[in-house]
Order: structure tokens, then sequence, then C-alpha cells
């Protein structure tokens, strides 16, 4: 990666530590030579104060403080707390003290270079200073001055003046080193230590981060997936930090997704079946519209022409008279009946006519039903063969099966051709009874076997009026055969077409 955070890191790591270096090169460079002169002043200043303090008790007491610095020298001495802060001056901060009576002119040095101090806080007092002085403290008693020695080619800051006896002189001397070469050289060892503190750094920072970007890496690719509506991916980490915390979310994240997804799919699948079933209802409705307007369409009109033919006196003999009336009589019987029948497979289709089950013979309907179509079957010329050794008995609805009977009955009339022979079988199997009705005739073309149940259907596409059919039986049979939860369906035979059903056997 370009941008990895692992990068980012690292180099956020290099930047703090270069700002950490500069800053402390930039203090060291503009700041510590001040620090540096400012602690050493106010150690002479602190030396001032409990120096002035002894003297100022043995003044009152009418001593005098050379004779006690005598005992710095002496071997059985007594060590006073003026003689311990010269010799702490001293040893420790390598301070140069020396102590004059104005009085004898009597002068205390301590440890070395008393003679040279002495001489040097006189020509102080009468005014006479080294060039390229710099005065720091400017008190009433004393003053803090930074020098040059030519003689040593060093700097001192020197703290000289009276105590407040008013007679005794002191120069208190300390050695400062060029603190600019200091500087120089802490800078300098201070930037060969960042170099290799920050090249170790970066390599241990850029190792370390391995164990916050990995994770990262692996809740990245698992958000891809997910945005790639994969949710088996899964985080698999054990941590339990911020990182694990946002794992086990994404896991959740994943999972309600997934079920969301699941659930406006099937939302989405349920609304495109209901558009569709809309779409289908309204076309059905069209259609519907259509057929009945096209099957009312002709009965109408001769019902008009004859009523109207009636009415201006076209038959006026008796004969005629009786023509025109049984032609309307006709025509307005098929029309009730068209509207009995949609009537009633309204009602089977909404359910508002569910079969009462009982058992019957179904040897004795189907005789019965025959012998209420024989004067039909005689002005067809149709043979009807129905051949039964006893009784079968069935569980359905007795009304409505007879009407299933009747109609594919009817419909084996309207379609005879050939021999015109109609054939009713029965097939008894384990547990139900198939009941067939086959007429000689011909076939019905492949593509609209399954269409036949449709309402208004008919396989002359002209729609003549030579069947009388309103093209609604087969779709009754559909109807009632769905409410008893039982198979239906036509087949092609050599020499014709078999409609069939099958009944629950009632044995």
């Amino acid at each position: 990666m370009k941008h990895s955070i692992r990068m980012r890191f690292t180099m956020i790591f290099i930047g703090l530590m270069a700002l950490v270096l500069s800053s402390l090169w930039a203090v060291n460079s503009f700041f510590l030579e001040g620090y540096y002169t400012q602690e050493k002043v106010k150690l002479l200043q602190d030396a001032y104060e409990q120096l002035n303090l002894y003297v100022l008790e043995k003044s009152a007491s009418g001593g005098n403080i050379t004779q006690d610095f005598q005992s710095l020298y002496s071997k059985d001495g007594e060590q006073n707390d003026a003689s311990r802060l010269l010799r702490l001056m001293n040893e420790k901060y390598n301070t140069t003290i020396v102590i004059v009576d104005s009085m004898d002119d009597q002068a205390i040095p301590s440890f070395r270079d008393g003679k040279f101090l002495a001489d040097r806080v006189r020509q102080y007092i009468l005014g006479r200073s080294e060039p390229n002085t710099e005065i720091l403290v400017s008190e009433e008693n004393y003053k803090i001055q930074k020098s040059f020695d030519r003689h040593s080619n060093g700097y001192y800051l020197q703290n000289w003046g009276f105590f407040d006896d008013n007679r005794t002189i002191f120069i208190m001397s300390m050695p400062i080193s060029s603190i600019h070469e200091s500087v120089e050289l802490s800078n300098r060892f201070m930037g060969y230590v960042g170099i290799v503190v920050m090249i170790l750094g970066s390599a241990l920072m850029y190792i370390a981060t391995e164990r916050v970007t990995s994770p990262i890496r692996s809740l990245s690719a698992l958000s891809a997936r997910m945005s790639e509506l994969d949710f088996d991916a899964k985080y698999t980490g054990d941590s339990q930090d911020e990182i694990g915390v946002l794992g086990h979310s994404m896991n959740t994240l994943s999972e309600k997704l997934k079920e969301t997804i699941g659930e406006l799919k099937t939302a989405n699948n349920e609304l495109q079946k209901d558009i569709e079933e809309k779409i289908r209802i309204d076309e059905t409705r069209k259609e519907f519209i259509a057929n009945v307007s096209h099957e009312l369409k002709t009965p109408i009109a001769l019902i008009q022409g004859y009523a109207e033919g009636l009415t201006e006196g076209m038959a006026e003999d008796p004969e005629s008279r009786d023509y025109y009336c049984e032609v309307i009589m006709d025509e307005a019987g098929k029309m009730n009946k068209m509207v009995k029948q949609l009537l009633t497979l309204t009602a089977l289709e909404f359910g508002n006519d569910m079969p009462v089950m009982e058992q019957f013979d179904i040897v004795n309907l189907i005789q019965g039903v025959l012998t209420s179509a024989g004067l039909l079957l005689q002005q067809k010329g149709a043979a009807a063969v129905f051949e039964a050794d006893g009784p079968v008995y069935v569980w359905a609805d007795e009304f409505k099966i007879e009407e299933v009977v009747t109609n594919y009955l009817n419909n084996a009339m309207n379609h005879l051709d050939g021999e015109k022979r109609i054939e009713i079988t029965l097939e008894q199997r384990e547990k139900e009874v198939k009941v067939t009705v086959f007429n000689t005739g011909q076939p019905i073309p492949e593509e609209d076997l399954d269409k036949l149940w449709t309402k208004f259907f008919k396989v002359d596409k002209a729609r003549t009026r030579e069947y009388g059919g309103s093209g609604i039986g087969l779709s009754i049979v559909k109807a009632i055969m769905d409410s008893h939860h039982k198979d239906y369906g036509v087949e092609n035979r050599e020499d014709g077409v078999a409609f069939w059903f099958t009944l629950d056997s009632g044995v």
C-alpha cells in the first residue's frame, strides 16, 4: 500500500524523534548557556548570604572573621560553618574565595590564588576592571560579573564587594568552561545518539506496528468481501482491544446484513409476485371482459334482430312467429346458461362453494348422465360406450362430479369426428379411481393442451358458433377438481382425444 498505516506510524515516529532532537538542539544552543550562568550566579549569591550572616554574627560578638578562617590551615583547628562552606565551594564547585580585612589589609586566601585575587579585588574597588567584563548582578554591597582572564585564557564568574560589617572585603572566583564549546559537543553527541535511536526506534516501530496493522488489513479484506455481499467472511481474531471489538462488531453487522438482505430479497420476491399477479389479474380481467362481450354479442344481436322483426310484422304467419320466438328463447337460454356457468366458476374459484364429501356410486352417476344426454347423442349420430361390471364407490361431491362428467361428455359431443364414438372407462387403482372420457376426432395441438382449462379458450381460433360451447365448461372442471385436490388432464390419442380425472376410492 502506498500510504499504509504501518508506514504512517513509522514516519510519525521519525518525525517526532526529529522534532525532539531539533528542540533539544535549539534549547541547548539558545538557552543552555543562560541557564548555566544563572545557576552559577545563584550559587555565588547563596554563598555570599551565608558568609555575610556569619560575618555579622562575629561582628556582633566582637570577633574577627579572619581569625576564624585561620582554622582552615591549622591541623588542630576547629571546623566551623564558614570554613566548611569555603571548603565545599572550593572542592565541589572549584570556587576560590579570598577575604580581606580592610583594617589591617590582611588577606585570608582559600586554598590557592589567594594573593592574586586579593590584589584583583583591590583593583576592582579602585575601579580598575578587566576589559570585556560583563556585570551580571549589581547590588549595594557586591557585584557579580563575568570577565575574561588573559593569563589563564578563560572566563570567570566573580562575586566581589563588602560584607555588612563594613570592614571585610571578599572576592569569589569561579572558572566557567566555554559553554559554546560544551553546547557544540553536547549537540554533536546528542545527534549521534539521536540518529542511532531514530534508526533502531524506526525499525522497532515498523516491526511493532505489524501487530496493529495485520488485524486492520484483515478487517479491510473482510469489509471488501462484505461489499461484494459475501457474508460468510468472518473476523477470527481473539484480541480484546478496540480492533477486536471492531472485528466482532463487523461479524454482528455481517449477520444482520445477511438476515436483512435475505428478508429484503424475500419481500422483493413477494412484491414481484404480487406485481405479476396483479398484472395477470388485470390481463385476465381484460380478457374476461373481451370474451364475455364476444360471447354475448352474437345472442344479443340475434335476439335484438328477431325481436325487431316481430315488432315490424315480418312474421305474420304463425309458423314464422314460432320460429322467431324459438330463436329468441334459444339464444336467451344460451346466455342464461353462460351466466350460470360464470357464477358457478366464480364461486368455485373464490372458495364460496366448497365440495360436500360423500360416498356414492360413480357408475350409477355416469349412466344417469348418459341417459340424460341420450337425445343429444342421437342428434349427433354418436355412439356412447360405457361398460361396468358393478358399482364403483368414490368419495367426492356427487353434484359437482356429475357436472364434471357432463362437461366432459358435452365437450366430446361437440368435437366428434370420424366414427363419432364416445367411450367412458373406469380404471380402479389402489386408492383411486380414474375416469376417462374419449371421443374420436381431430387431435388438439400440443401447444394448446395446457390452455384448454383457461376461461373462454377455444381451439377454434375464429371462435365460431359451430359447436355452441362458451369455453367455460373445462374451466369449471378445473375449479371443481382443484377444490377436491385431485388430478385431471387431457391427452391426444391416435384416433381422438381423451379427458380424464381421478377420485378417491370409496372402498
